[in-house]
């Protein structure tokens, strides 16, 4: 398990490996001394294959991994492809760690000093580039990587989101709460931003399995619901909610006007490139003085210029096309369409805990046979990167109002 480094003590133990052994492992030495200079912040506490034991970092409290390196190929991947090749090493038993969650949580605190050491480089970071670009969520992909992630089952989401079955982060008022609770706050926390009353009509960006429309609708407002999701059309569809109208449809093709705009994470598969359509839709079919909620998952502006230049191991396994926002370019394009920034409220720790529920509930779940091993060791991974990634801090969530003036 992971643990917090509260020291200023440091060790390096050599087992005197064969002459052989010491050679191959001196370039790779080298690279865990480059990697230990730039850690500010906790620490690593590194078995490797040459029977060596070090503690990288170690100058400041921080959480400390315990990983071991069972083959020197896993910093060769790291070297070669970022995040991307640090997953590909794990999935190939290259390294391995009782628990990884301090490990991604200690990378995400030093995202500034490790610099390009997460990211890929050289011909893997064209070829990455190649592939990401290649789904870019234009009109004709955009369906296509939102089935990638969304259309794996209802039943695979049914079996370990709470009963809301609700895929973002919820709000907690405090430790120990049920997520149900947590994730029922949530929902009411965007559907009171955009100050509707019984009868207005709202427009749902990304519905996900219709939680947010469900309490709309309770509470008499009447709901447009998209989705490019046919597993969640066909989820929302037969709840019959009264008031509610689901569209298998693209944000970009609404004409109507609307009391108010909703959107619940949805923008992370947008994309930048597509920012600006994404604003342009929520400007053209608000009412003046309409109101969008917007709850989105960010990136530290510190390490987005790097972020957006490379491809992550998300983008490339799990969420195709996907990106995080930047607060500050989303913003900026946000008041250039005239529309407000207001009441910002972030909320990361809350996502940290909500996946923390999410993955005790996943590892519990009994998939059917359709999700062999290797998925279920992808996302039970992918669930551990996400929270190191909030608990780090350089991943955040937030909610949003957006007026139009």
């Amino acid at each position: 398990m992971g643990r917090d480094f509260t020291s200023n003590s440091r060790h390096l133990r050599y087992l005197r490996p064969p002459r052989l052994a010491q050679l191959v492992a001196a370039p790779f030495h080298r690279f865990l001394d480059r990697l230990d200079e730039r850690l500010e912040t906790g620490g690593i506490d590194a078995h490797l294959p040459d029977g060596t034991h070090r503690l990288l970092g170690g100058r400041a409290p921080g959480p400390v991994a315990v990983v071991t390196l069972h083959r020197w190929r896993a910093l060769v991947r790291l070297a070669l492809g970022g995040s991307v090749g640090w997953y590909e090493a794990w999935a190939a038993g290259d390294w391995s760690s009782p628990d990884p969650v301090p490990l991604f949580d200690l990378f995400m605190r030093n995202r500034v000093s490790l610099a390009s050491a997460a990211r890929a480089a050289g011909p893997g970071r064209r070829a990455l580039r190649w592939w990401h670009q290649r789904r870019a969520n234009s009109v004709g992909n955009a369906r296509r990587n939102i089935a990638a992630h969304y259309d794996l089952g209802n039943d695979f989401y049914g079996l370990w989101l709470d009963p809301t079955k609700t895929y973002s982060s919820a709000i907690f008022a405090e430790p120990g709460e049920p997520l149900e609770q947590a994730q029922r706050r949530k929902l009411q926390a965007v559907l009171d931003r955009t100050a509707t009353r019984p009868g207005d009509r709202i427009l749902e960006i990304g519905c996900g399995w219709g939680s947010l429309a469900a309490l709309a609708s309770g509470q008499g407002r009447t709901v447009h619901a998209l989705t490019l999701s046919i597993e969640q059309k066909a989820h929302v569809d037969a709840l019959a909610l009264p008031g509610v109208t689901i569209s298998l449809d693209d944000y970009r093709a609404v004409t109507s006007e609307y009391d108010a705009v909703a959107s619940i994470e949805m923008v992370e598969a947008v994309g930048q490139e597509y920012w600006p359509a994404y604003l342009d839709t929520i400007a053209r079919v608000l009412k003046p003085g309409g109101r969008a909620a917007i709850q989105y998952i960010s990136i530290a502006d510190d390490v987005f210029p790097a972020y957006a230049a490379s491809v992550d191991f998300i983008q490339r396994y799990v969420f195709p096309g996907g990106m995080l926002l930047s607060d500050s370019r989303f913003r900026a394009l946000a008041e250039e369409r005239g529309l407000e920034w207001r009441d910002h409220q972030a909320f990361g720790v809350d996502y940290a805990e909500t996946l923390r529920r999410w993955r005790e509930a996943f590892d519990a779940a009994d998939l059917p046979p359709r999700y062999d091993a290797r998925f279920r060791r992808l996302w039970g991974y992918y669930l551990q990167y996400c929270e190191g990634g909030f608990r780090g801090g350089g991943i955040d969530v937030a909610q949003v109002t957006l007026i139009k003036r």
